[in-house]
C-alpha cells in the first residue's frame, strides 16, 4: 500500500494567520501557519517564531523562493538573496530553512542591513525527519548537511503556493527571477531542472567544464533495484541546485514520499555510485524525475564555477551574460581560491556580528 504524503504523513494546513504589528519604524505583518495534528513529526518546527516578517513595499502576486541557511555558509545565503532581490521588481517572498542555532544570527543580519525590507519566512528544519533515510558514512559530505534535503519537501514548507523556485546558497542571480519562475513546465511535470548536457553545450562553455553529466555517475547500475527501472545509464543527468517546481503536481504525484522511498532503500542496498559522484541528494531526484521533468534555460543555471579551472573555461563576458551563476564544486566564492569571486563580492553584505568573513588573498598577502 502506497503511503500518502498529504494529509496522512504530515499535518493538514488549516489556515495562514496574519497579525498586524507596529514598530517605531513601520507597520509590518507577522504570519504563521496553523496545522491540524500538530503533534505529528514535521520537517520543521511547528512553533517557529517569527514565522514570517512581511512588508508591503512590493505588490502583485507573490513569487516564492526557498533557500537553506547553514551557519557556516550564512554569508552565501545573504549574497544570494540580495542578488535575487536587487535584480527584480517581483514580489519575492523567501522561505529560509535553517537550523535552530542559526535563526537568530540570520534575523539579525537581515534586519541590520539593506535587506531589512525583504519578505521572508524562517523555518527551523527538524533533522529527525531523516532518521533511517541517510547513511552515517562520514565520507559522504552531505550526511552531515541535513539542510541539503529540504528541497525534497517543497510543498510542506510552501503549503499555499502552486509554484516555487528552489535555490542552492552558492548562487548569484543576475537576471530577473520572474523569468526563471515563469519557466514552462510541460503538463504532468512537477519540476524543471537544467540538464548537465545542456550546460556543456551552452554558448561560451567548453566541454569538460563539469565532471559528470549522465546517470552512470550517480547510480550503481549493477544493483537489481536500479536495473529493474529500465533507465538508460547514459541518460543526461541534471543539477538540482536550481529547481522550478509545480507544487500542485508535486503533491498529486506524492514526490516527497517517492524520494524518501529511494533514500531508505539506499541505506539498505547501497544504490548510489561511489566512483564518479559523491552526491546523495541528486540520485533520488534522478530516479523519481527520470524522463519526467522539464528543462530550465541553460543561461539560468551556469554552473561548475566551483571546479578547478573554471576561470579558464568561462570568459568574463560569458559570466556577465549569465542569468544565474552556481559555484557548485569544492571552491566557493567566499573562499580563497574560487574563480570569479569578484562577481560574488558585489552582492555580499558584511555580517554585522563579524562572525562571517570571506577569505581573500589580498587580505592576507598585503
Amino acid at each position: 500500500m502506497t503511503a500518502s504524503l498529504f494529509p496522512t504523513e504530515y499535518p493538514t494546513l488549516v489556515s495562514l494567520q496574519t497579525i498586524k504589528m507596529h514598530s517605531n519604524e513601520s507597520d509590518f505583518d507577522f504570519q504563521y501557519l496553523c496545522f491540524a495534528d500538530a503533534g505529528m513529526i514535521l520537517p520543521f518546527e511547528a512553533d517557529f517564531s517569527p514565522a514570517v516578517r512581511l512588508e508591503s513595499a512590493r505588490k502583485g502576486e507573490e513569487l516564492p523562493v526557498l533557500i537553506t541557511a547553514a551557519e557556516e555558509r550564512l554569508g552565501a545565503v545573504v549574497a544570494a538573496m540580495n542578488s535575487v532581490y536587487q535584480n527584480s521588481r517581483a514580489n519575492v517572498v523567501f522561505t529560509i530553512v535553517t537550523m535552530n542555532d542559526t535563526a537568530d544570527h540570520l534575523k539579525l543580519w537581515l534586519s541590520k542591513t539593506k535587506l531589512k525590507n525583504i519578505k521572508y519566512n524562517i523555518i527551523i528544519f527538524q533533522p529527525e525527519l531523516l532518521s533511517g533515510k541517510i547513511s552515517k558514512d562520514p565520507q559522504t559530505r552531505e550526511a552531515a548537511q541535513p539542510l541539503a534535503f529540504a528541497r525534497f519537501y517543497l510543498p510542506t514548507y510552501l503549503p499555499t503556493a502552486e509554484r516555487a523556485v528552489y535555490l542552492d546558497d552558492d548562487i548569484i542571480v543576475q537576471g530577473d527571477i520572474q523569468e526563471l519562475f515563469e519557466t514552462n513546465l510541460k503538463p504532468g511535470h512537477a519540476a524543471a531542472f537544467s540538464e548537465d548536457c545542456d550546460s556543456a553545450s551552452a554558448k561560451g562553455i567548453v566541454r569538460g567544464a563539469g565532471s559528470q553529466n549522465n546517470y552512470l555517475g550517480f547510480l550503481d547500475f549493477k544493483k537489481a533495484s536500479i536495473k529493474k527501472l529500465g533507465m538508460r545509464a547514459n541518460t543526461c543527468s541534471f543539477n538540482p541546485g536550481v529547481i522550478v517546481a509545480n507544487l500542485t503536481e508535486w503533491k498529486n504525484q506524492n514526490i516527497s514520499h517517492q524520494l524518501e522511498h529511494w533514500m531508505e532503500l539506499n541505506t539498505k542496498e547501497d544504490l548510489y555510485s561511489k566512483t564518479l559522484a559523491e552526491s546523495i541528494t541528486t540520485p533520488p531526484l534522478l530516479i523519481v524525475f527520470y524522463k519526467r521533468h522539464s528543462n530550465i534555460d541553460p543561461m539560468w543555471h551556469v554552473r561548475h564555477l566551483g571546479n578547478t579551472g573554471a576561470g579558464n573555461r568561462y570568459s568574463p563576458q560569458f559570466v556577465k551574460a549569465a542569468k544565474l551563476l552556481h559555484w557548485n564544486g569544492h571552491y566557493k566564492p567566499w573562499g580563497r581560491t574560487s574563480a570569479f569571486s569578484d562577481v560574488w563580492d558585489k552582492w555580499f553584505i558584511p555580517d554585522p556580528t563579524g562572525k562571517f568573513h570571506p577569505v581573500r588573498r589580498h587580505a592576507d598577502d598585503s
